[in-house]
């Protein structure tokens, strides 16, 4: 395994709860970090330790910079994942899954074996083997391609509707 400067492995988990009286508490984070064979973690990653269980790395997972795993993740083998990307605790990432650079993935998805997550997007539900998503939420990234190339042309469609009165 090759582990970077100012990595971060079993830091506390971000879980917190609010009782009765609206008083807030630290749920503890006694669990472990579990890594494969072969991992790479990239300068300034942090990966949270679980909340009892173990968050767990995959073999031959390749981590970039800059990468926030939450507590009670478990990564699969074989995954990209590029610098800045954040996991929200207790998501499962399938093996061979591509998370390109500045993707957010919120808490308790489901991603499965070769998802490929584009760049900039945020995944808000669970995603389906070999799926390519993209946008805020991620969809189907042939649909959200569509979506945004037709962006630009909607000044002019409106404009048209109000001449015509509609």
């Amino acid at each position: 395994n090759i582990i970077s400067s100012g990595v971060v492995l079993g830091s506390d988990g971000f879980g917190y709860y609010d009782d009765r009286k609206g008083e807030r508490h630290k749920v503890p984070q006694v669990g472990i970090v579990e890594t494969g064979d072969d991992v790479e973690i990239g300068a300034n990653t942090t990966i949270d330790r679980a909340t009892l269980d173990k968050t767990y790395i995959g073999s031959n997972t390749k981590i970039d910079n800059l990468v926030q795993i939450g507590h009670n993740c478990y990564i699969g083998k074989d995954c990209y994942i590029a610098g800045q990307v954040g996991i929200a605790g207790s998501s499962r990432i399938g093996n061979r899954v591509t998370l390109a650079g500045q993707v957010g993935i919120v808490d308790h998805v489901v991603l499965e074996d070769d998802v490929v997550v584009l760049a900039r997007s945020v995944v808000t539900h669970s995603i389906k083997k070999g799926e390519v998503v993209l946008g805020f939420p991620a969809k189907p990234a042939n649909e959200a391609k569509k979506i945004l190339a037709s962006l630009s042309r909607l000044p002019k469609i409106i404009e048209r509707l109000k001449k015509k009165g509609g």
